[in-house]
């Protein structure tokens, strides 16, 4: 019951009538209704939650939570057709367990000892149906009210894993073949219950314990999915797809060649000086700000990041999907990376400055280790691409001979000359200034 409010709110869209024209006032009554409801429901699946939880034990927790709900819901409405008939120590059972639960649950919340409240309610799903069934004259009498005695072992496999619940099917097994056995024996001594009232009990065990299953796998397999789905969207922050999808598949080493690759270091100038006069809340702040727009830029250009050591941010185009434009993608986000971080520096009132190196050439890429794995690159030219922006000038995209015959037909540069970098010599560099106007393209280039 709890469960079917949550899916209210698409009543209005089934297809039989009823919800069309209200009035007004009884419209906002039933939303106030469903809102109390949903935030009920919403309460028990956080019951007993904590932090250190891991998503698997919330998931028992929340399913501890709702199947007693659910099931201590059914025991009160079977309570009153009990009682209703005149079979007043039939309804004590169901009542028993739906008082119990009531009770317990809120110990197990406040003591965290949800081990305990499970073994209580495992014992009761187990033994209490099968009471019932012997008070109410056996299996056919009572309407096969021991259906519900099946949720012991599914309850303990959906809030205890793979442990136990082996045991409780055993016992499920057990009580059945011994009902079976007695069931002439017990229904001698039982009340008299019109064949009509047997059939409709069926129908409401059958029934009843069909709507709880489906409505707690639903939720069991939608919270499931959601971890997944979490899981998931944490290893593609960390990987690129086609890099997860292999390491799911292989949890050996990967590493692939590529012939050609652009990759960019950037670096915020004079950082550690400039945060030295701040926070530590301020400056990790300033860096998310930062980062997350150049994040984002690299995601708008379908970019690679590999990333941040610091204040330095690593970039690169064409894996691991080869593309042959990965030159000028990278060079557009170099040129909106300077303006995003100027935009930023304004608001903020903060003189920033970037130093930005490029470089293309082949690399090396992949994933090695067994513990806190992250992609990466390897080779000369990552290196080269390093020192460019380790001998750049601040406010400036430095980029190599190489990058620059990619670019040069649709982008403005402007010579450095010759500079000594460590570890390649002297190499002539040049600045990446801004893209050409349209006039200025060869006429091939032009769309």
């Amino acid at each position: 019951m709890f469960l079917i409010i949550r899916y209210l709110p698409n009543l209005p869209n089934l297809p039989w009538g009823g919800w069309q024209g209200k009035p007004v006032a009884q419209e906002n009554d039933t939303a106030d209704m469903r809102r109390a409801w949903l935030a009920l429901i919403a309460r028990m699946t956080t019951a007993g939650v904590r932090p250190s939880d891991s998503d698997e034990v919330r998931l028992h927790k929340a399913t501890l939570s709702l199947t007693t709900g659910l099931i201590s819901l059914a025991g009160v409405v079977w309570a009153g057709m009990y009682a209703a008939l005149g079979l007043y120590r039939g309804a004590v059972i169901p009542l028993a367990y739906s008082v119990l639960s009531a009770i317990t649950l809120p110990l197990a919340v406040a003591s965290d000892r949800f081990d305990l409240f499970r073994t209580g309610q495992l014992g009761m799903m187990a033994i209490l149906p099968f009471l019932l069934q012997w008070q109410l004259g056996g299996i056919a009498r009572s309407g096969a009210v021991v259906v519900w005695s099946f949720w012991t072992p599914l309850y303990a496999l959906l809030t205890g894993g793979s442990r136990g619940w082996q045991g409780w099917l055993v016992v499920f097994l057990v009580l059945v073949a011994a009902s079976g056995i007695f069931e002439h024996a017990i229904a001698a001594g039982a009340p008299s219950i019109p064949p009509v009232f047997s059939a409709i009990f069926f129908a409401m065990n059958i029934g009843g314990l069909a709507v709880v299953t489906i409505l707690l796998m639903r939720y069991v397999v939608r919270e499931r999915d959601e971890a997944q789905q979490r899981s998931e969207q944490l290893l593609l922050n960390i990987l690129p797809r086609p890099i997860a999808q292999r390491l799911k598949r292989d949890s050996g080493a990967i590493a692939d060649a590529y012939a050609s690759v652009t990759v960019l270091f950037a670096d915020l100038v004079d950082f550690t000086t400039f945060s030295a006069e701040m926070s530590a809340q301020k400056v990790v702040t300033l860096l998310n700000d930062v980062f997350s727009e150049f994040d984002r830029l690299a995601e708008q250009h379908h970019l690679e990041k590999i990333k941040t050591i610091g204040d330095s941010y690593m970039v690169v185009g064409g894996l691991p999907v080869p593309r042959p434009d990965h030159a000028e993608a990278v060079a557009e986000m170099a040129l909106q990376m300077q303006e995003a971080l100027d935009a930023y520096a304004v608001k903020e009132g903060m003189r920033l400055a970037l130093r930005i190196g490029i470089h293309s050439g082949p690399v090396v890429a992949g994933v090695i280790g067994r513990k806190k794995f992250s992609y990466d690159l390897w080779g000369d030219t990552v290196n080269t691409a390093s020192r460019m922006e380790s001998h750049g000038v601040p406010g400036r995209i430095q980029v190599t001979p190489d990058t620059y015959a990619l670019l040069r037909d649709r982008y403005q540069f402007e010579e450095r000359g010759r500079i000594a970098v460590k570890g390649k010599g002297e190499m002539t560099t040049y600045f990446l200034v801004g893209r050409l106007r349209p006039e200025s393209l060869p006429k091939s280039s032009v769309v």
